[in-house]
């Protein structure tokens, strides 16, 4: 377990009733030391960039904590330093792993072409610290959660937002805690997210209240429990009730990291694959910011001059520079 604060990293060995794990202040030299196969990256999102480029420029698979860093850009640079050093970068979207929204997903297999995909999110926590005093605290902390789990569901990326966000006067965070964003998905569907941290009473699960609305029917889902599907007979017939359990949250995340860097299978949340959910949350905050749409390709071309602009490892800014375009290099 390695801190930038040693001692930190000890207590918290210590009260995983581990006091004997190695603890050290650099990730990369205590995992040579230690003979370590992959690094695990659960530091502050602004951290997520250098120590992830650090591990994968020493050699080391890594899987990362959500988001896959501060900005679409960071993220677009560790997609190239991992095209790079060929080791995978995995970021955990740990709320796919759920065998219910899998449930959900299968059975909106029968529903023919989907056209509304929404979903409530109603919470009322109280954090304290640093969630109650940024800006736009759900798009920027939570809604990435929802926005990547619509990709799931919908099989496709986005195109463009319009987003509105707010603070309801009770709100006891200083950004605005509620948020209304329409995506048009690839494919022409709609995704709706709807949401609020400041909304007592009522509250939907932590993974949100589910709507796929397609031609033949609607699957609905609360979160919590098994999926339900409003089909004709036929449809419903033929529905496969048996479904792969792709584990649960993290360790569900874990599992697949794991089988991944011992097989070299591709998992969900490579960071190609993973960085258009950050760019949702972009381009949402964005259009709410600006009151317009927001197309993502522009988020994504922006973020990408940037991250050329910021790039300061040669050989990953040669990577970036053979991009023939930013969605053609994440679609690989």
């Amino acid at each position: 377990m390695a801190d930038l604060d040693l001692a930190a990293a000890s207590s918290a060995a210590a009260e995983l009733g581990r006091p004997e794990l190695p603890a050290g202040a650099d990730a990369v030299g205590l995992a040579r030391a230690v003979g370590a196969e992959a690094i695990i990256n659960v530091t502050i999102p602004a951290a997520h960039h250098p120590v992830t480029t650090a591990a994968l420029l020493a050699g080391f698979p890594v899987l990362g904590e959500k988001p896959v860093a501060s900005t679409v850009a960071e993220g677009l640079s560790l997609a190239a330093c991992a095209e790079l050093t060929g080791k995978l970068f995995m970021v955990s979207q740990s709320r796919r792993y759920n065998r219910q929204l899998f449930a959900a997903k299968e059975q909106s297999s029968e529903l023919g072409p989907l056209g509304i995909l929404s979903v409530d999110f109603f919470k009322a926590p109280h954090f304290g610290g640093f969630r109650e005093e940024i800006p736009s605290p759900l798009l920027l902390d939570m809604a990435i959660h929802q926005f990547d789990m619509a990709r799931f569901l919908l099989d496709a990326d986005p195109v463009s937002v319009r987003c509105e966000e707010f603070n309801p006067s009770w709100s006891w965070y200083a950004g605005n805690a509620a948020a209304t964003a329409t995506f048009e998905m690839a494919g022409g569907a709609r995704f709706v997210f709807n949401g609020s941290w400041c909304s007592p009473g009522f509250e939907t699960s932590w993974n949100g209240s589910w709507r796929i609305s397609g031609e033949r029917g609607t699957v609905l889902w609360d979160g919590g429990h098994e999926p339900a599907a409003d089909l004709p007979a036929q449809a419903e017939a033929a529905v496969v009730r048996s479904v792969d359990d792709p584990g649960q949250d993290i360790a569900g995340s874990l599992r697949e990291f794991i089988a991944a860097v011992r097989s070299g299978s591709t998992p969900m949340g490579e960071v190609h694959a993973n960085i258009m959910s950050l760019a949702m949350v972009e381009a949402a905050v964005q259009s709410a910011s600006l009151g317009w749409r927001v197309a993502l390709d522009d988020v994504l071309n922006s973020s990408y001059e940037t991250a050329l602009a910021n790039e300061n490892n040669e050989d990953v800014l040669r990577v970036l520079k053979s991009w023939p375009s930013v969605r053609t290099a994440l679609s690989r």
